[in-house]
């Protein structure tokens, strides 16, 4: 059974099943369940959104992470992989402890609105589709680390796409689709502004 349900049961996941002054990537999920696609890309976009950021080169690892586990969903692999250096990849417990209590507030207020609706959705083959899409928020996320606040939008994307296949929420789905565009349109922008492309 898995143990995240929303956002709110993922940030309780967190703190409660994680402790000491620094835990790894493998705590973080263990503590939601490697076994399922939904619950792990829901962490990794709600990592990429929290302090946890602020670590040089966190961006870029969560943004490979996601990759690694978005391209095993496009192909259909069972259970989610990570090699073992990413797993053994290790920060303070503190700044996901700042996270959560940052986000509580807003977890409720986004769980309330999540239902199971247009199910079918968040299925074969569609969920093949969601995995692609996470595949080009992570692949648009990279370059957009480089600019202040640049990942907030694919990684707000990436969080989107595991709270509605954790939650078997459709809409959500095209809500997230929506921000994947964006996201893309931003990135796009931004790389027209740079002197020699």
């Amino acid at each position: 059974m898995d143990k995240v349900r929303d956002l709110r049961t993922l940030m309780q996941s967190l703190c409660s099943e994680t402790e000491g002054e620094t835990i790894s990537v493998a705590d973080l999920l263990d503590a939601v369940g490697r076994r399922s696609y939904g619950p792990v890309i829901l962490l990794l976009g709600f990592i990429s959104i929290s302090p946890l950021t602020l670590i040089p080169g966190a961006n870029s690892l969560m943004a490979l992470v996601t990759l690694i586990f978005a391209i095993q969903m496009v192909f259909g692999r069972a259970y989610p992989w990570l090699p073992k250096k990413a797993l053994e990849f290790s920060f303070p417990r503190k700044y996901l402890v700042q996270g959560v209590a940052a986000a509580e507030g807003y977890a409720g207020t986004l769980d309330r609105f999540v239902k199971p609706r247009l199910t079918f959705l968040t299925r074969s083959p569609f969920v093949q589709v969601v995995a692609l899409a996470c595949v080009a928020a992570a692949l648009v996320t990279i370059p957009l680390s480089f600019v202040p606040l640049g990942p907030v939008l694919p990684s707000l994307t990436v969080l989107l796409f595991g709270l509605a296949i954790t939650a078997r929420d459709g809409f959500l789905l095209v809500l997230a689709g929506a921000s994947l565009c964006a996201a893309v349109y931003v990135m796009t922008r931004v790389w027209n502004l740079i002197p020699f492309v």
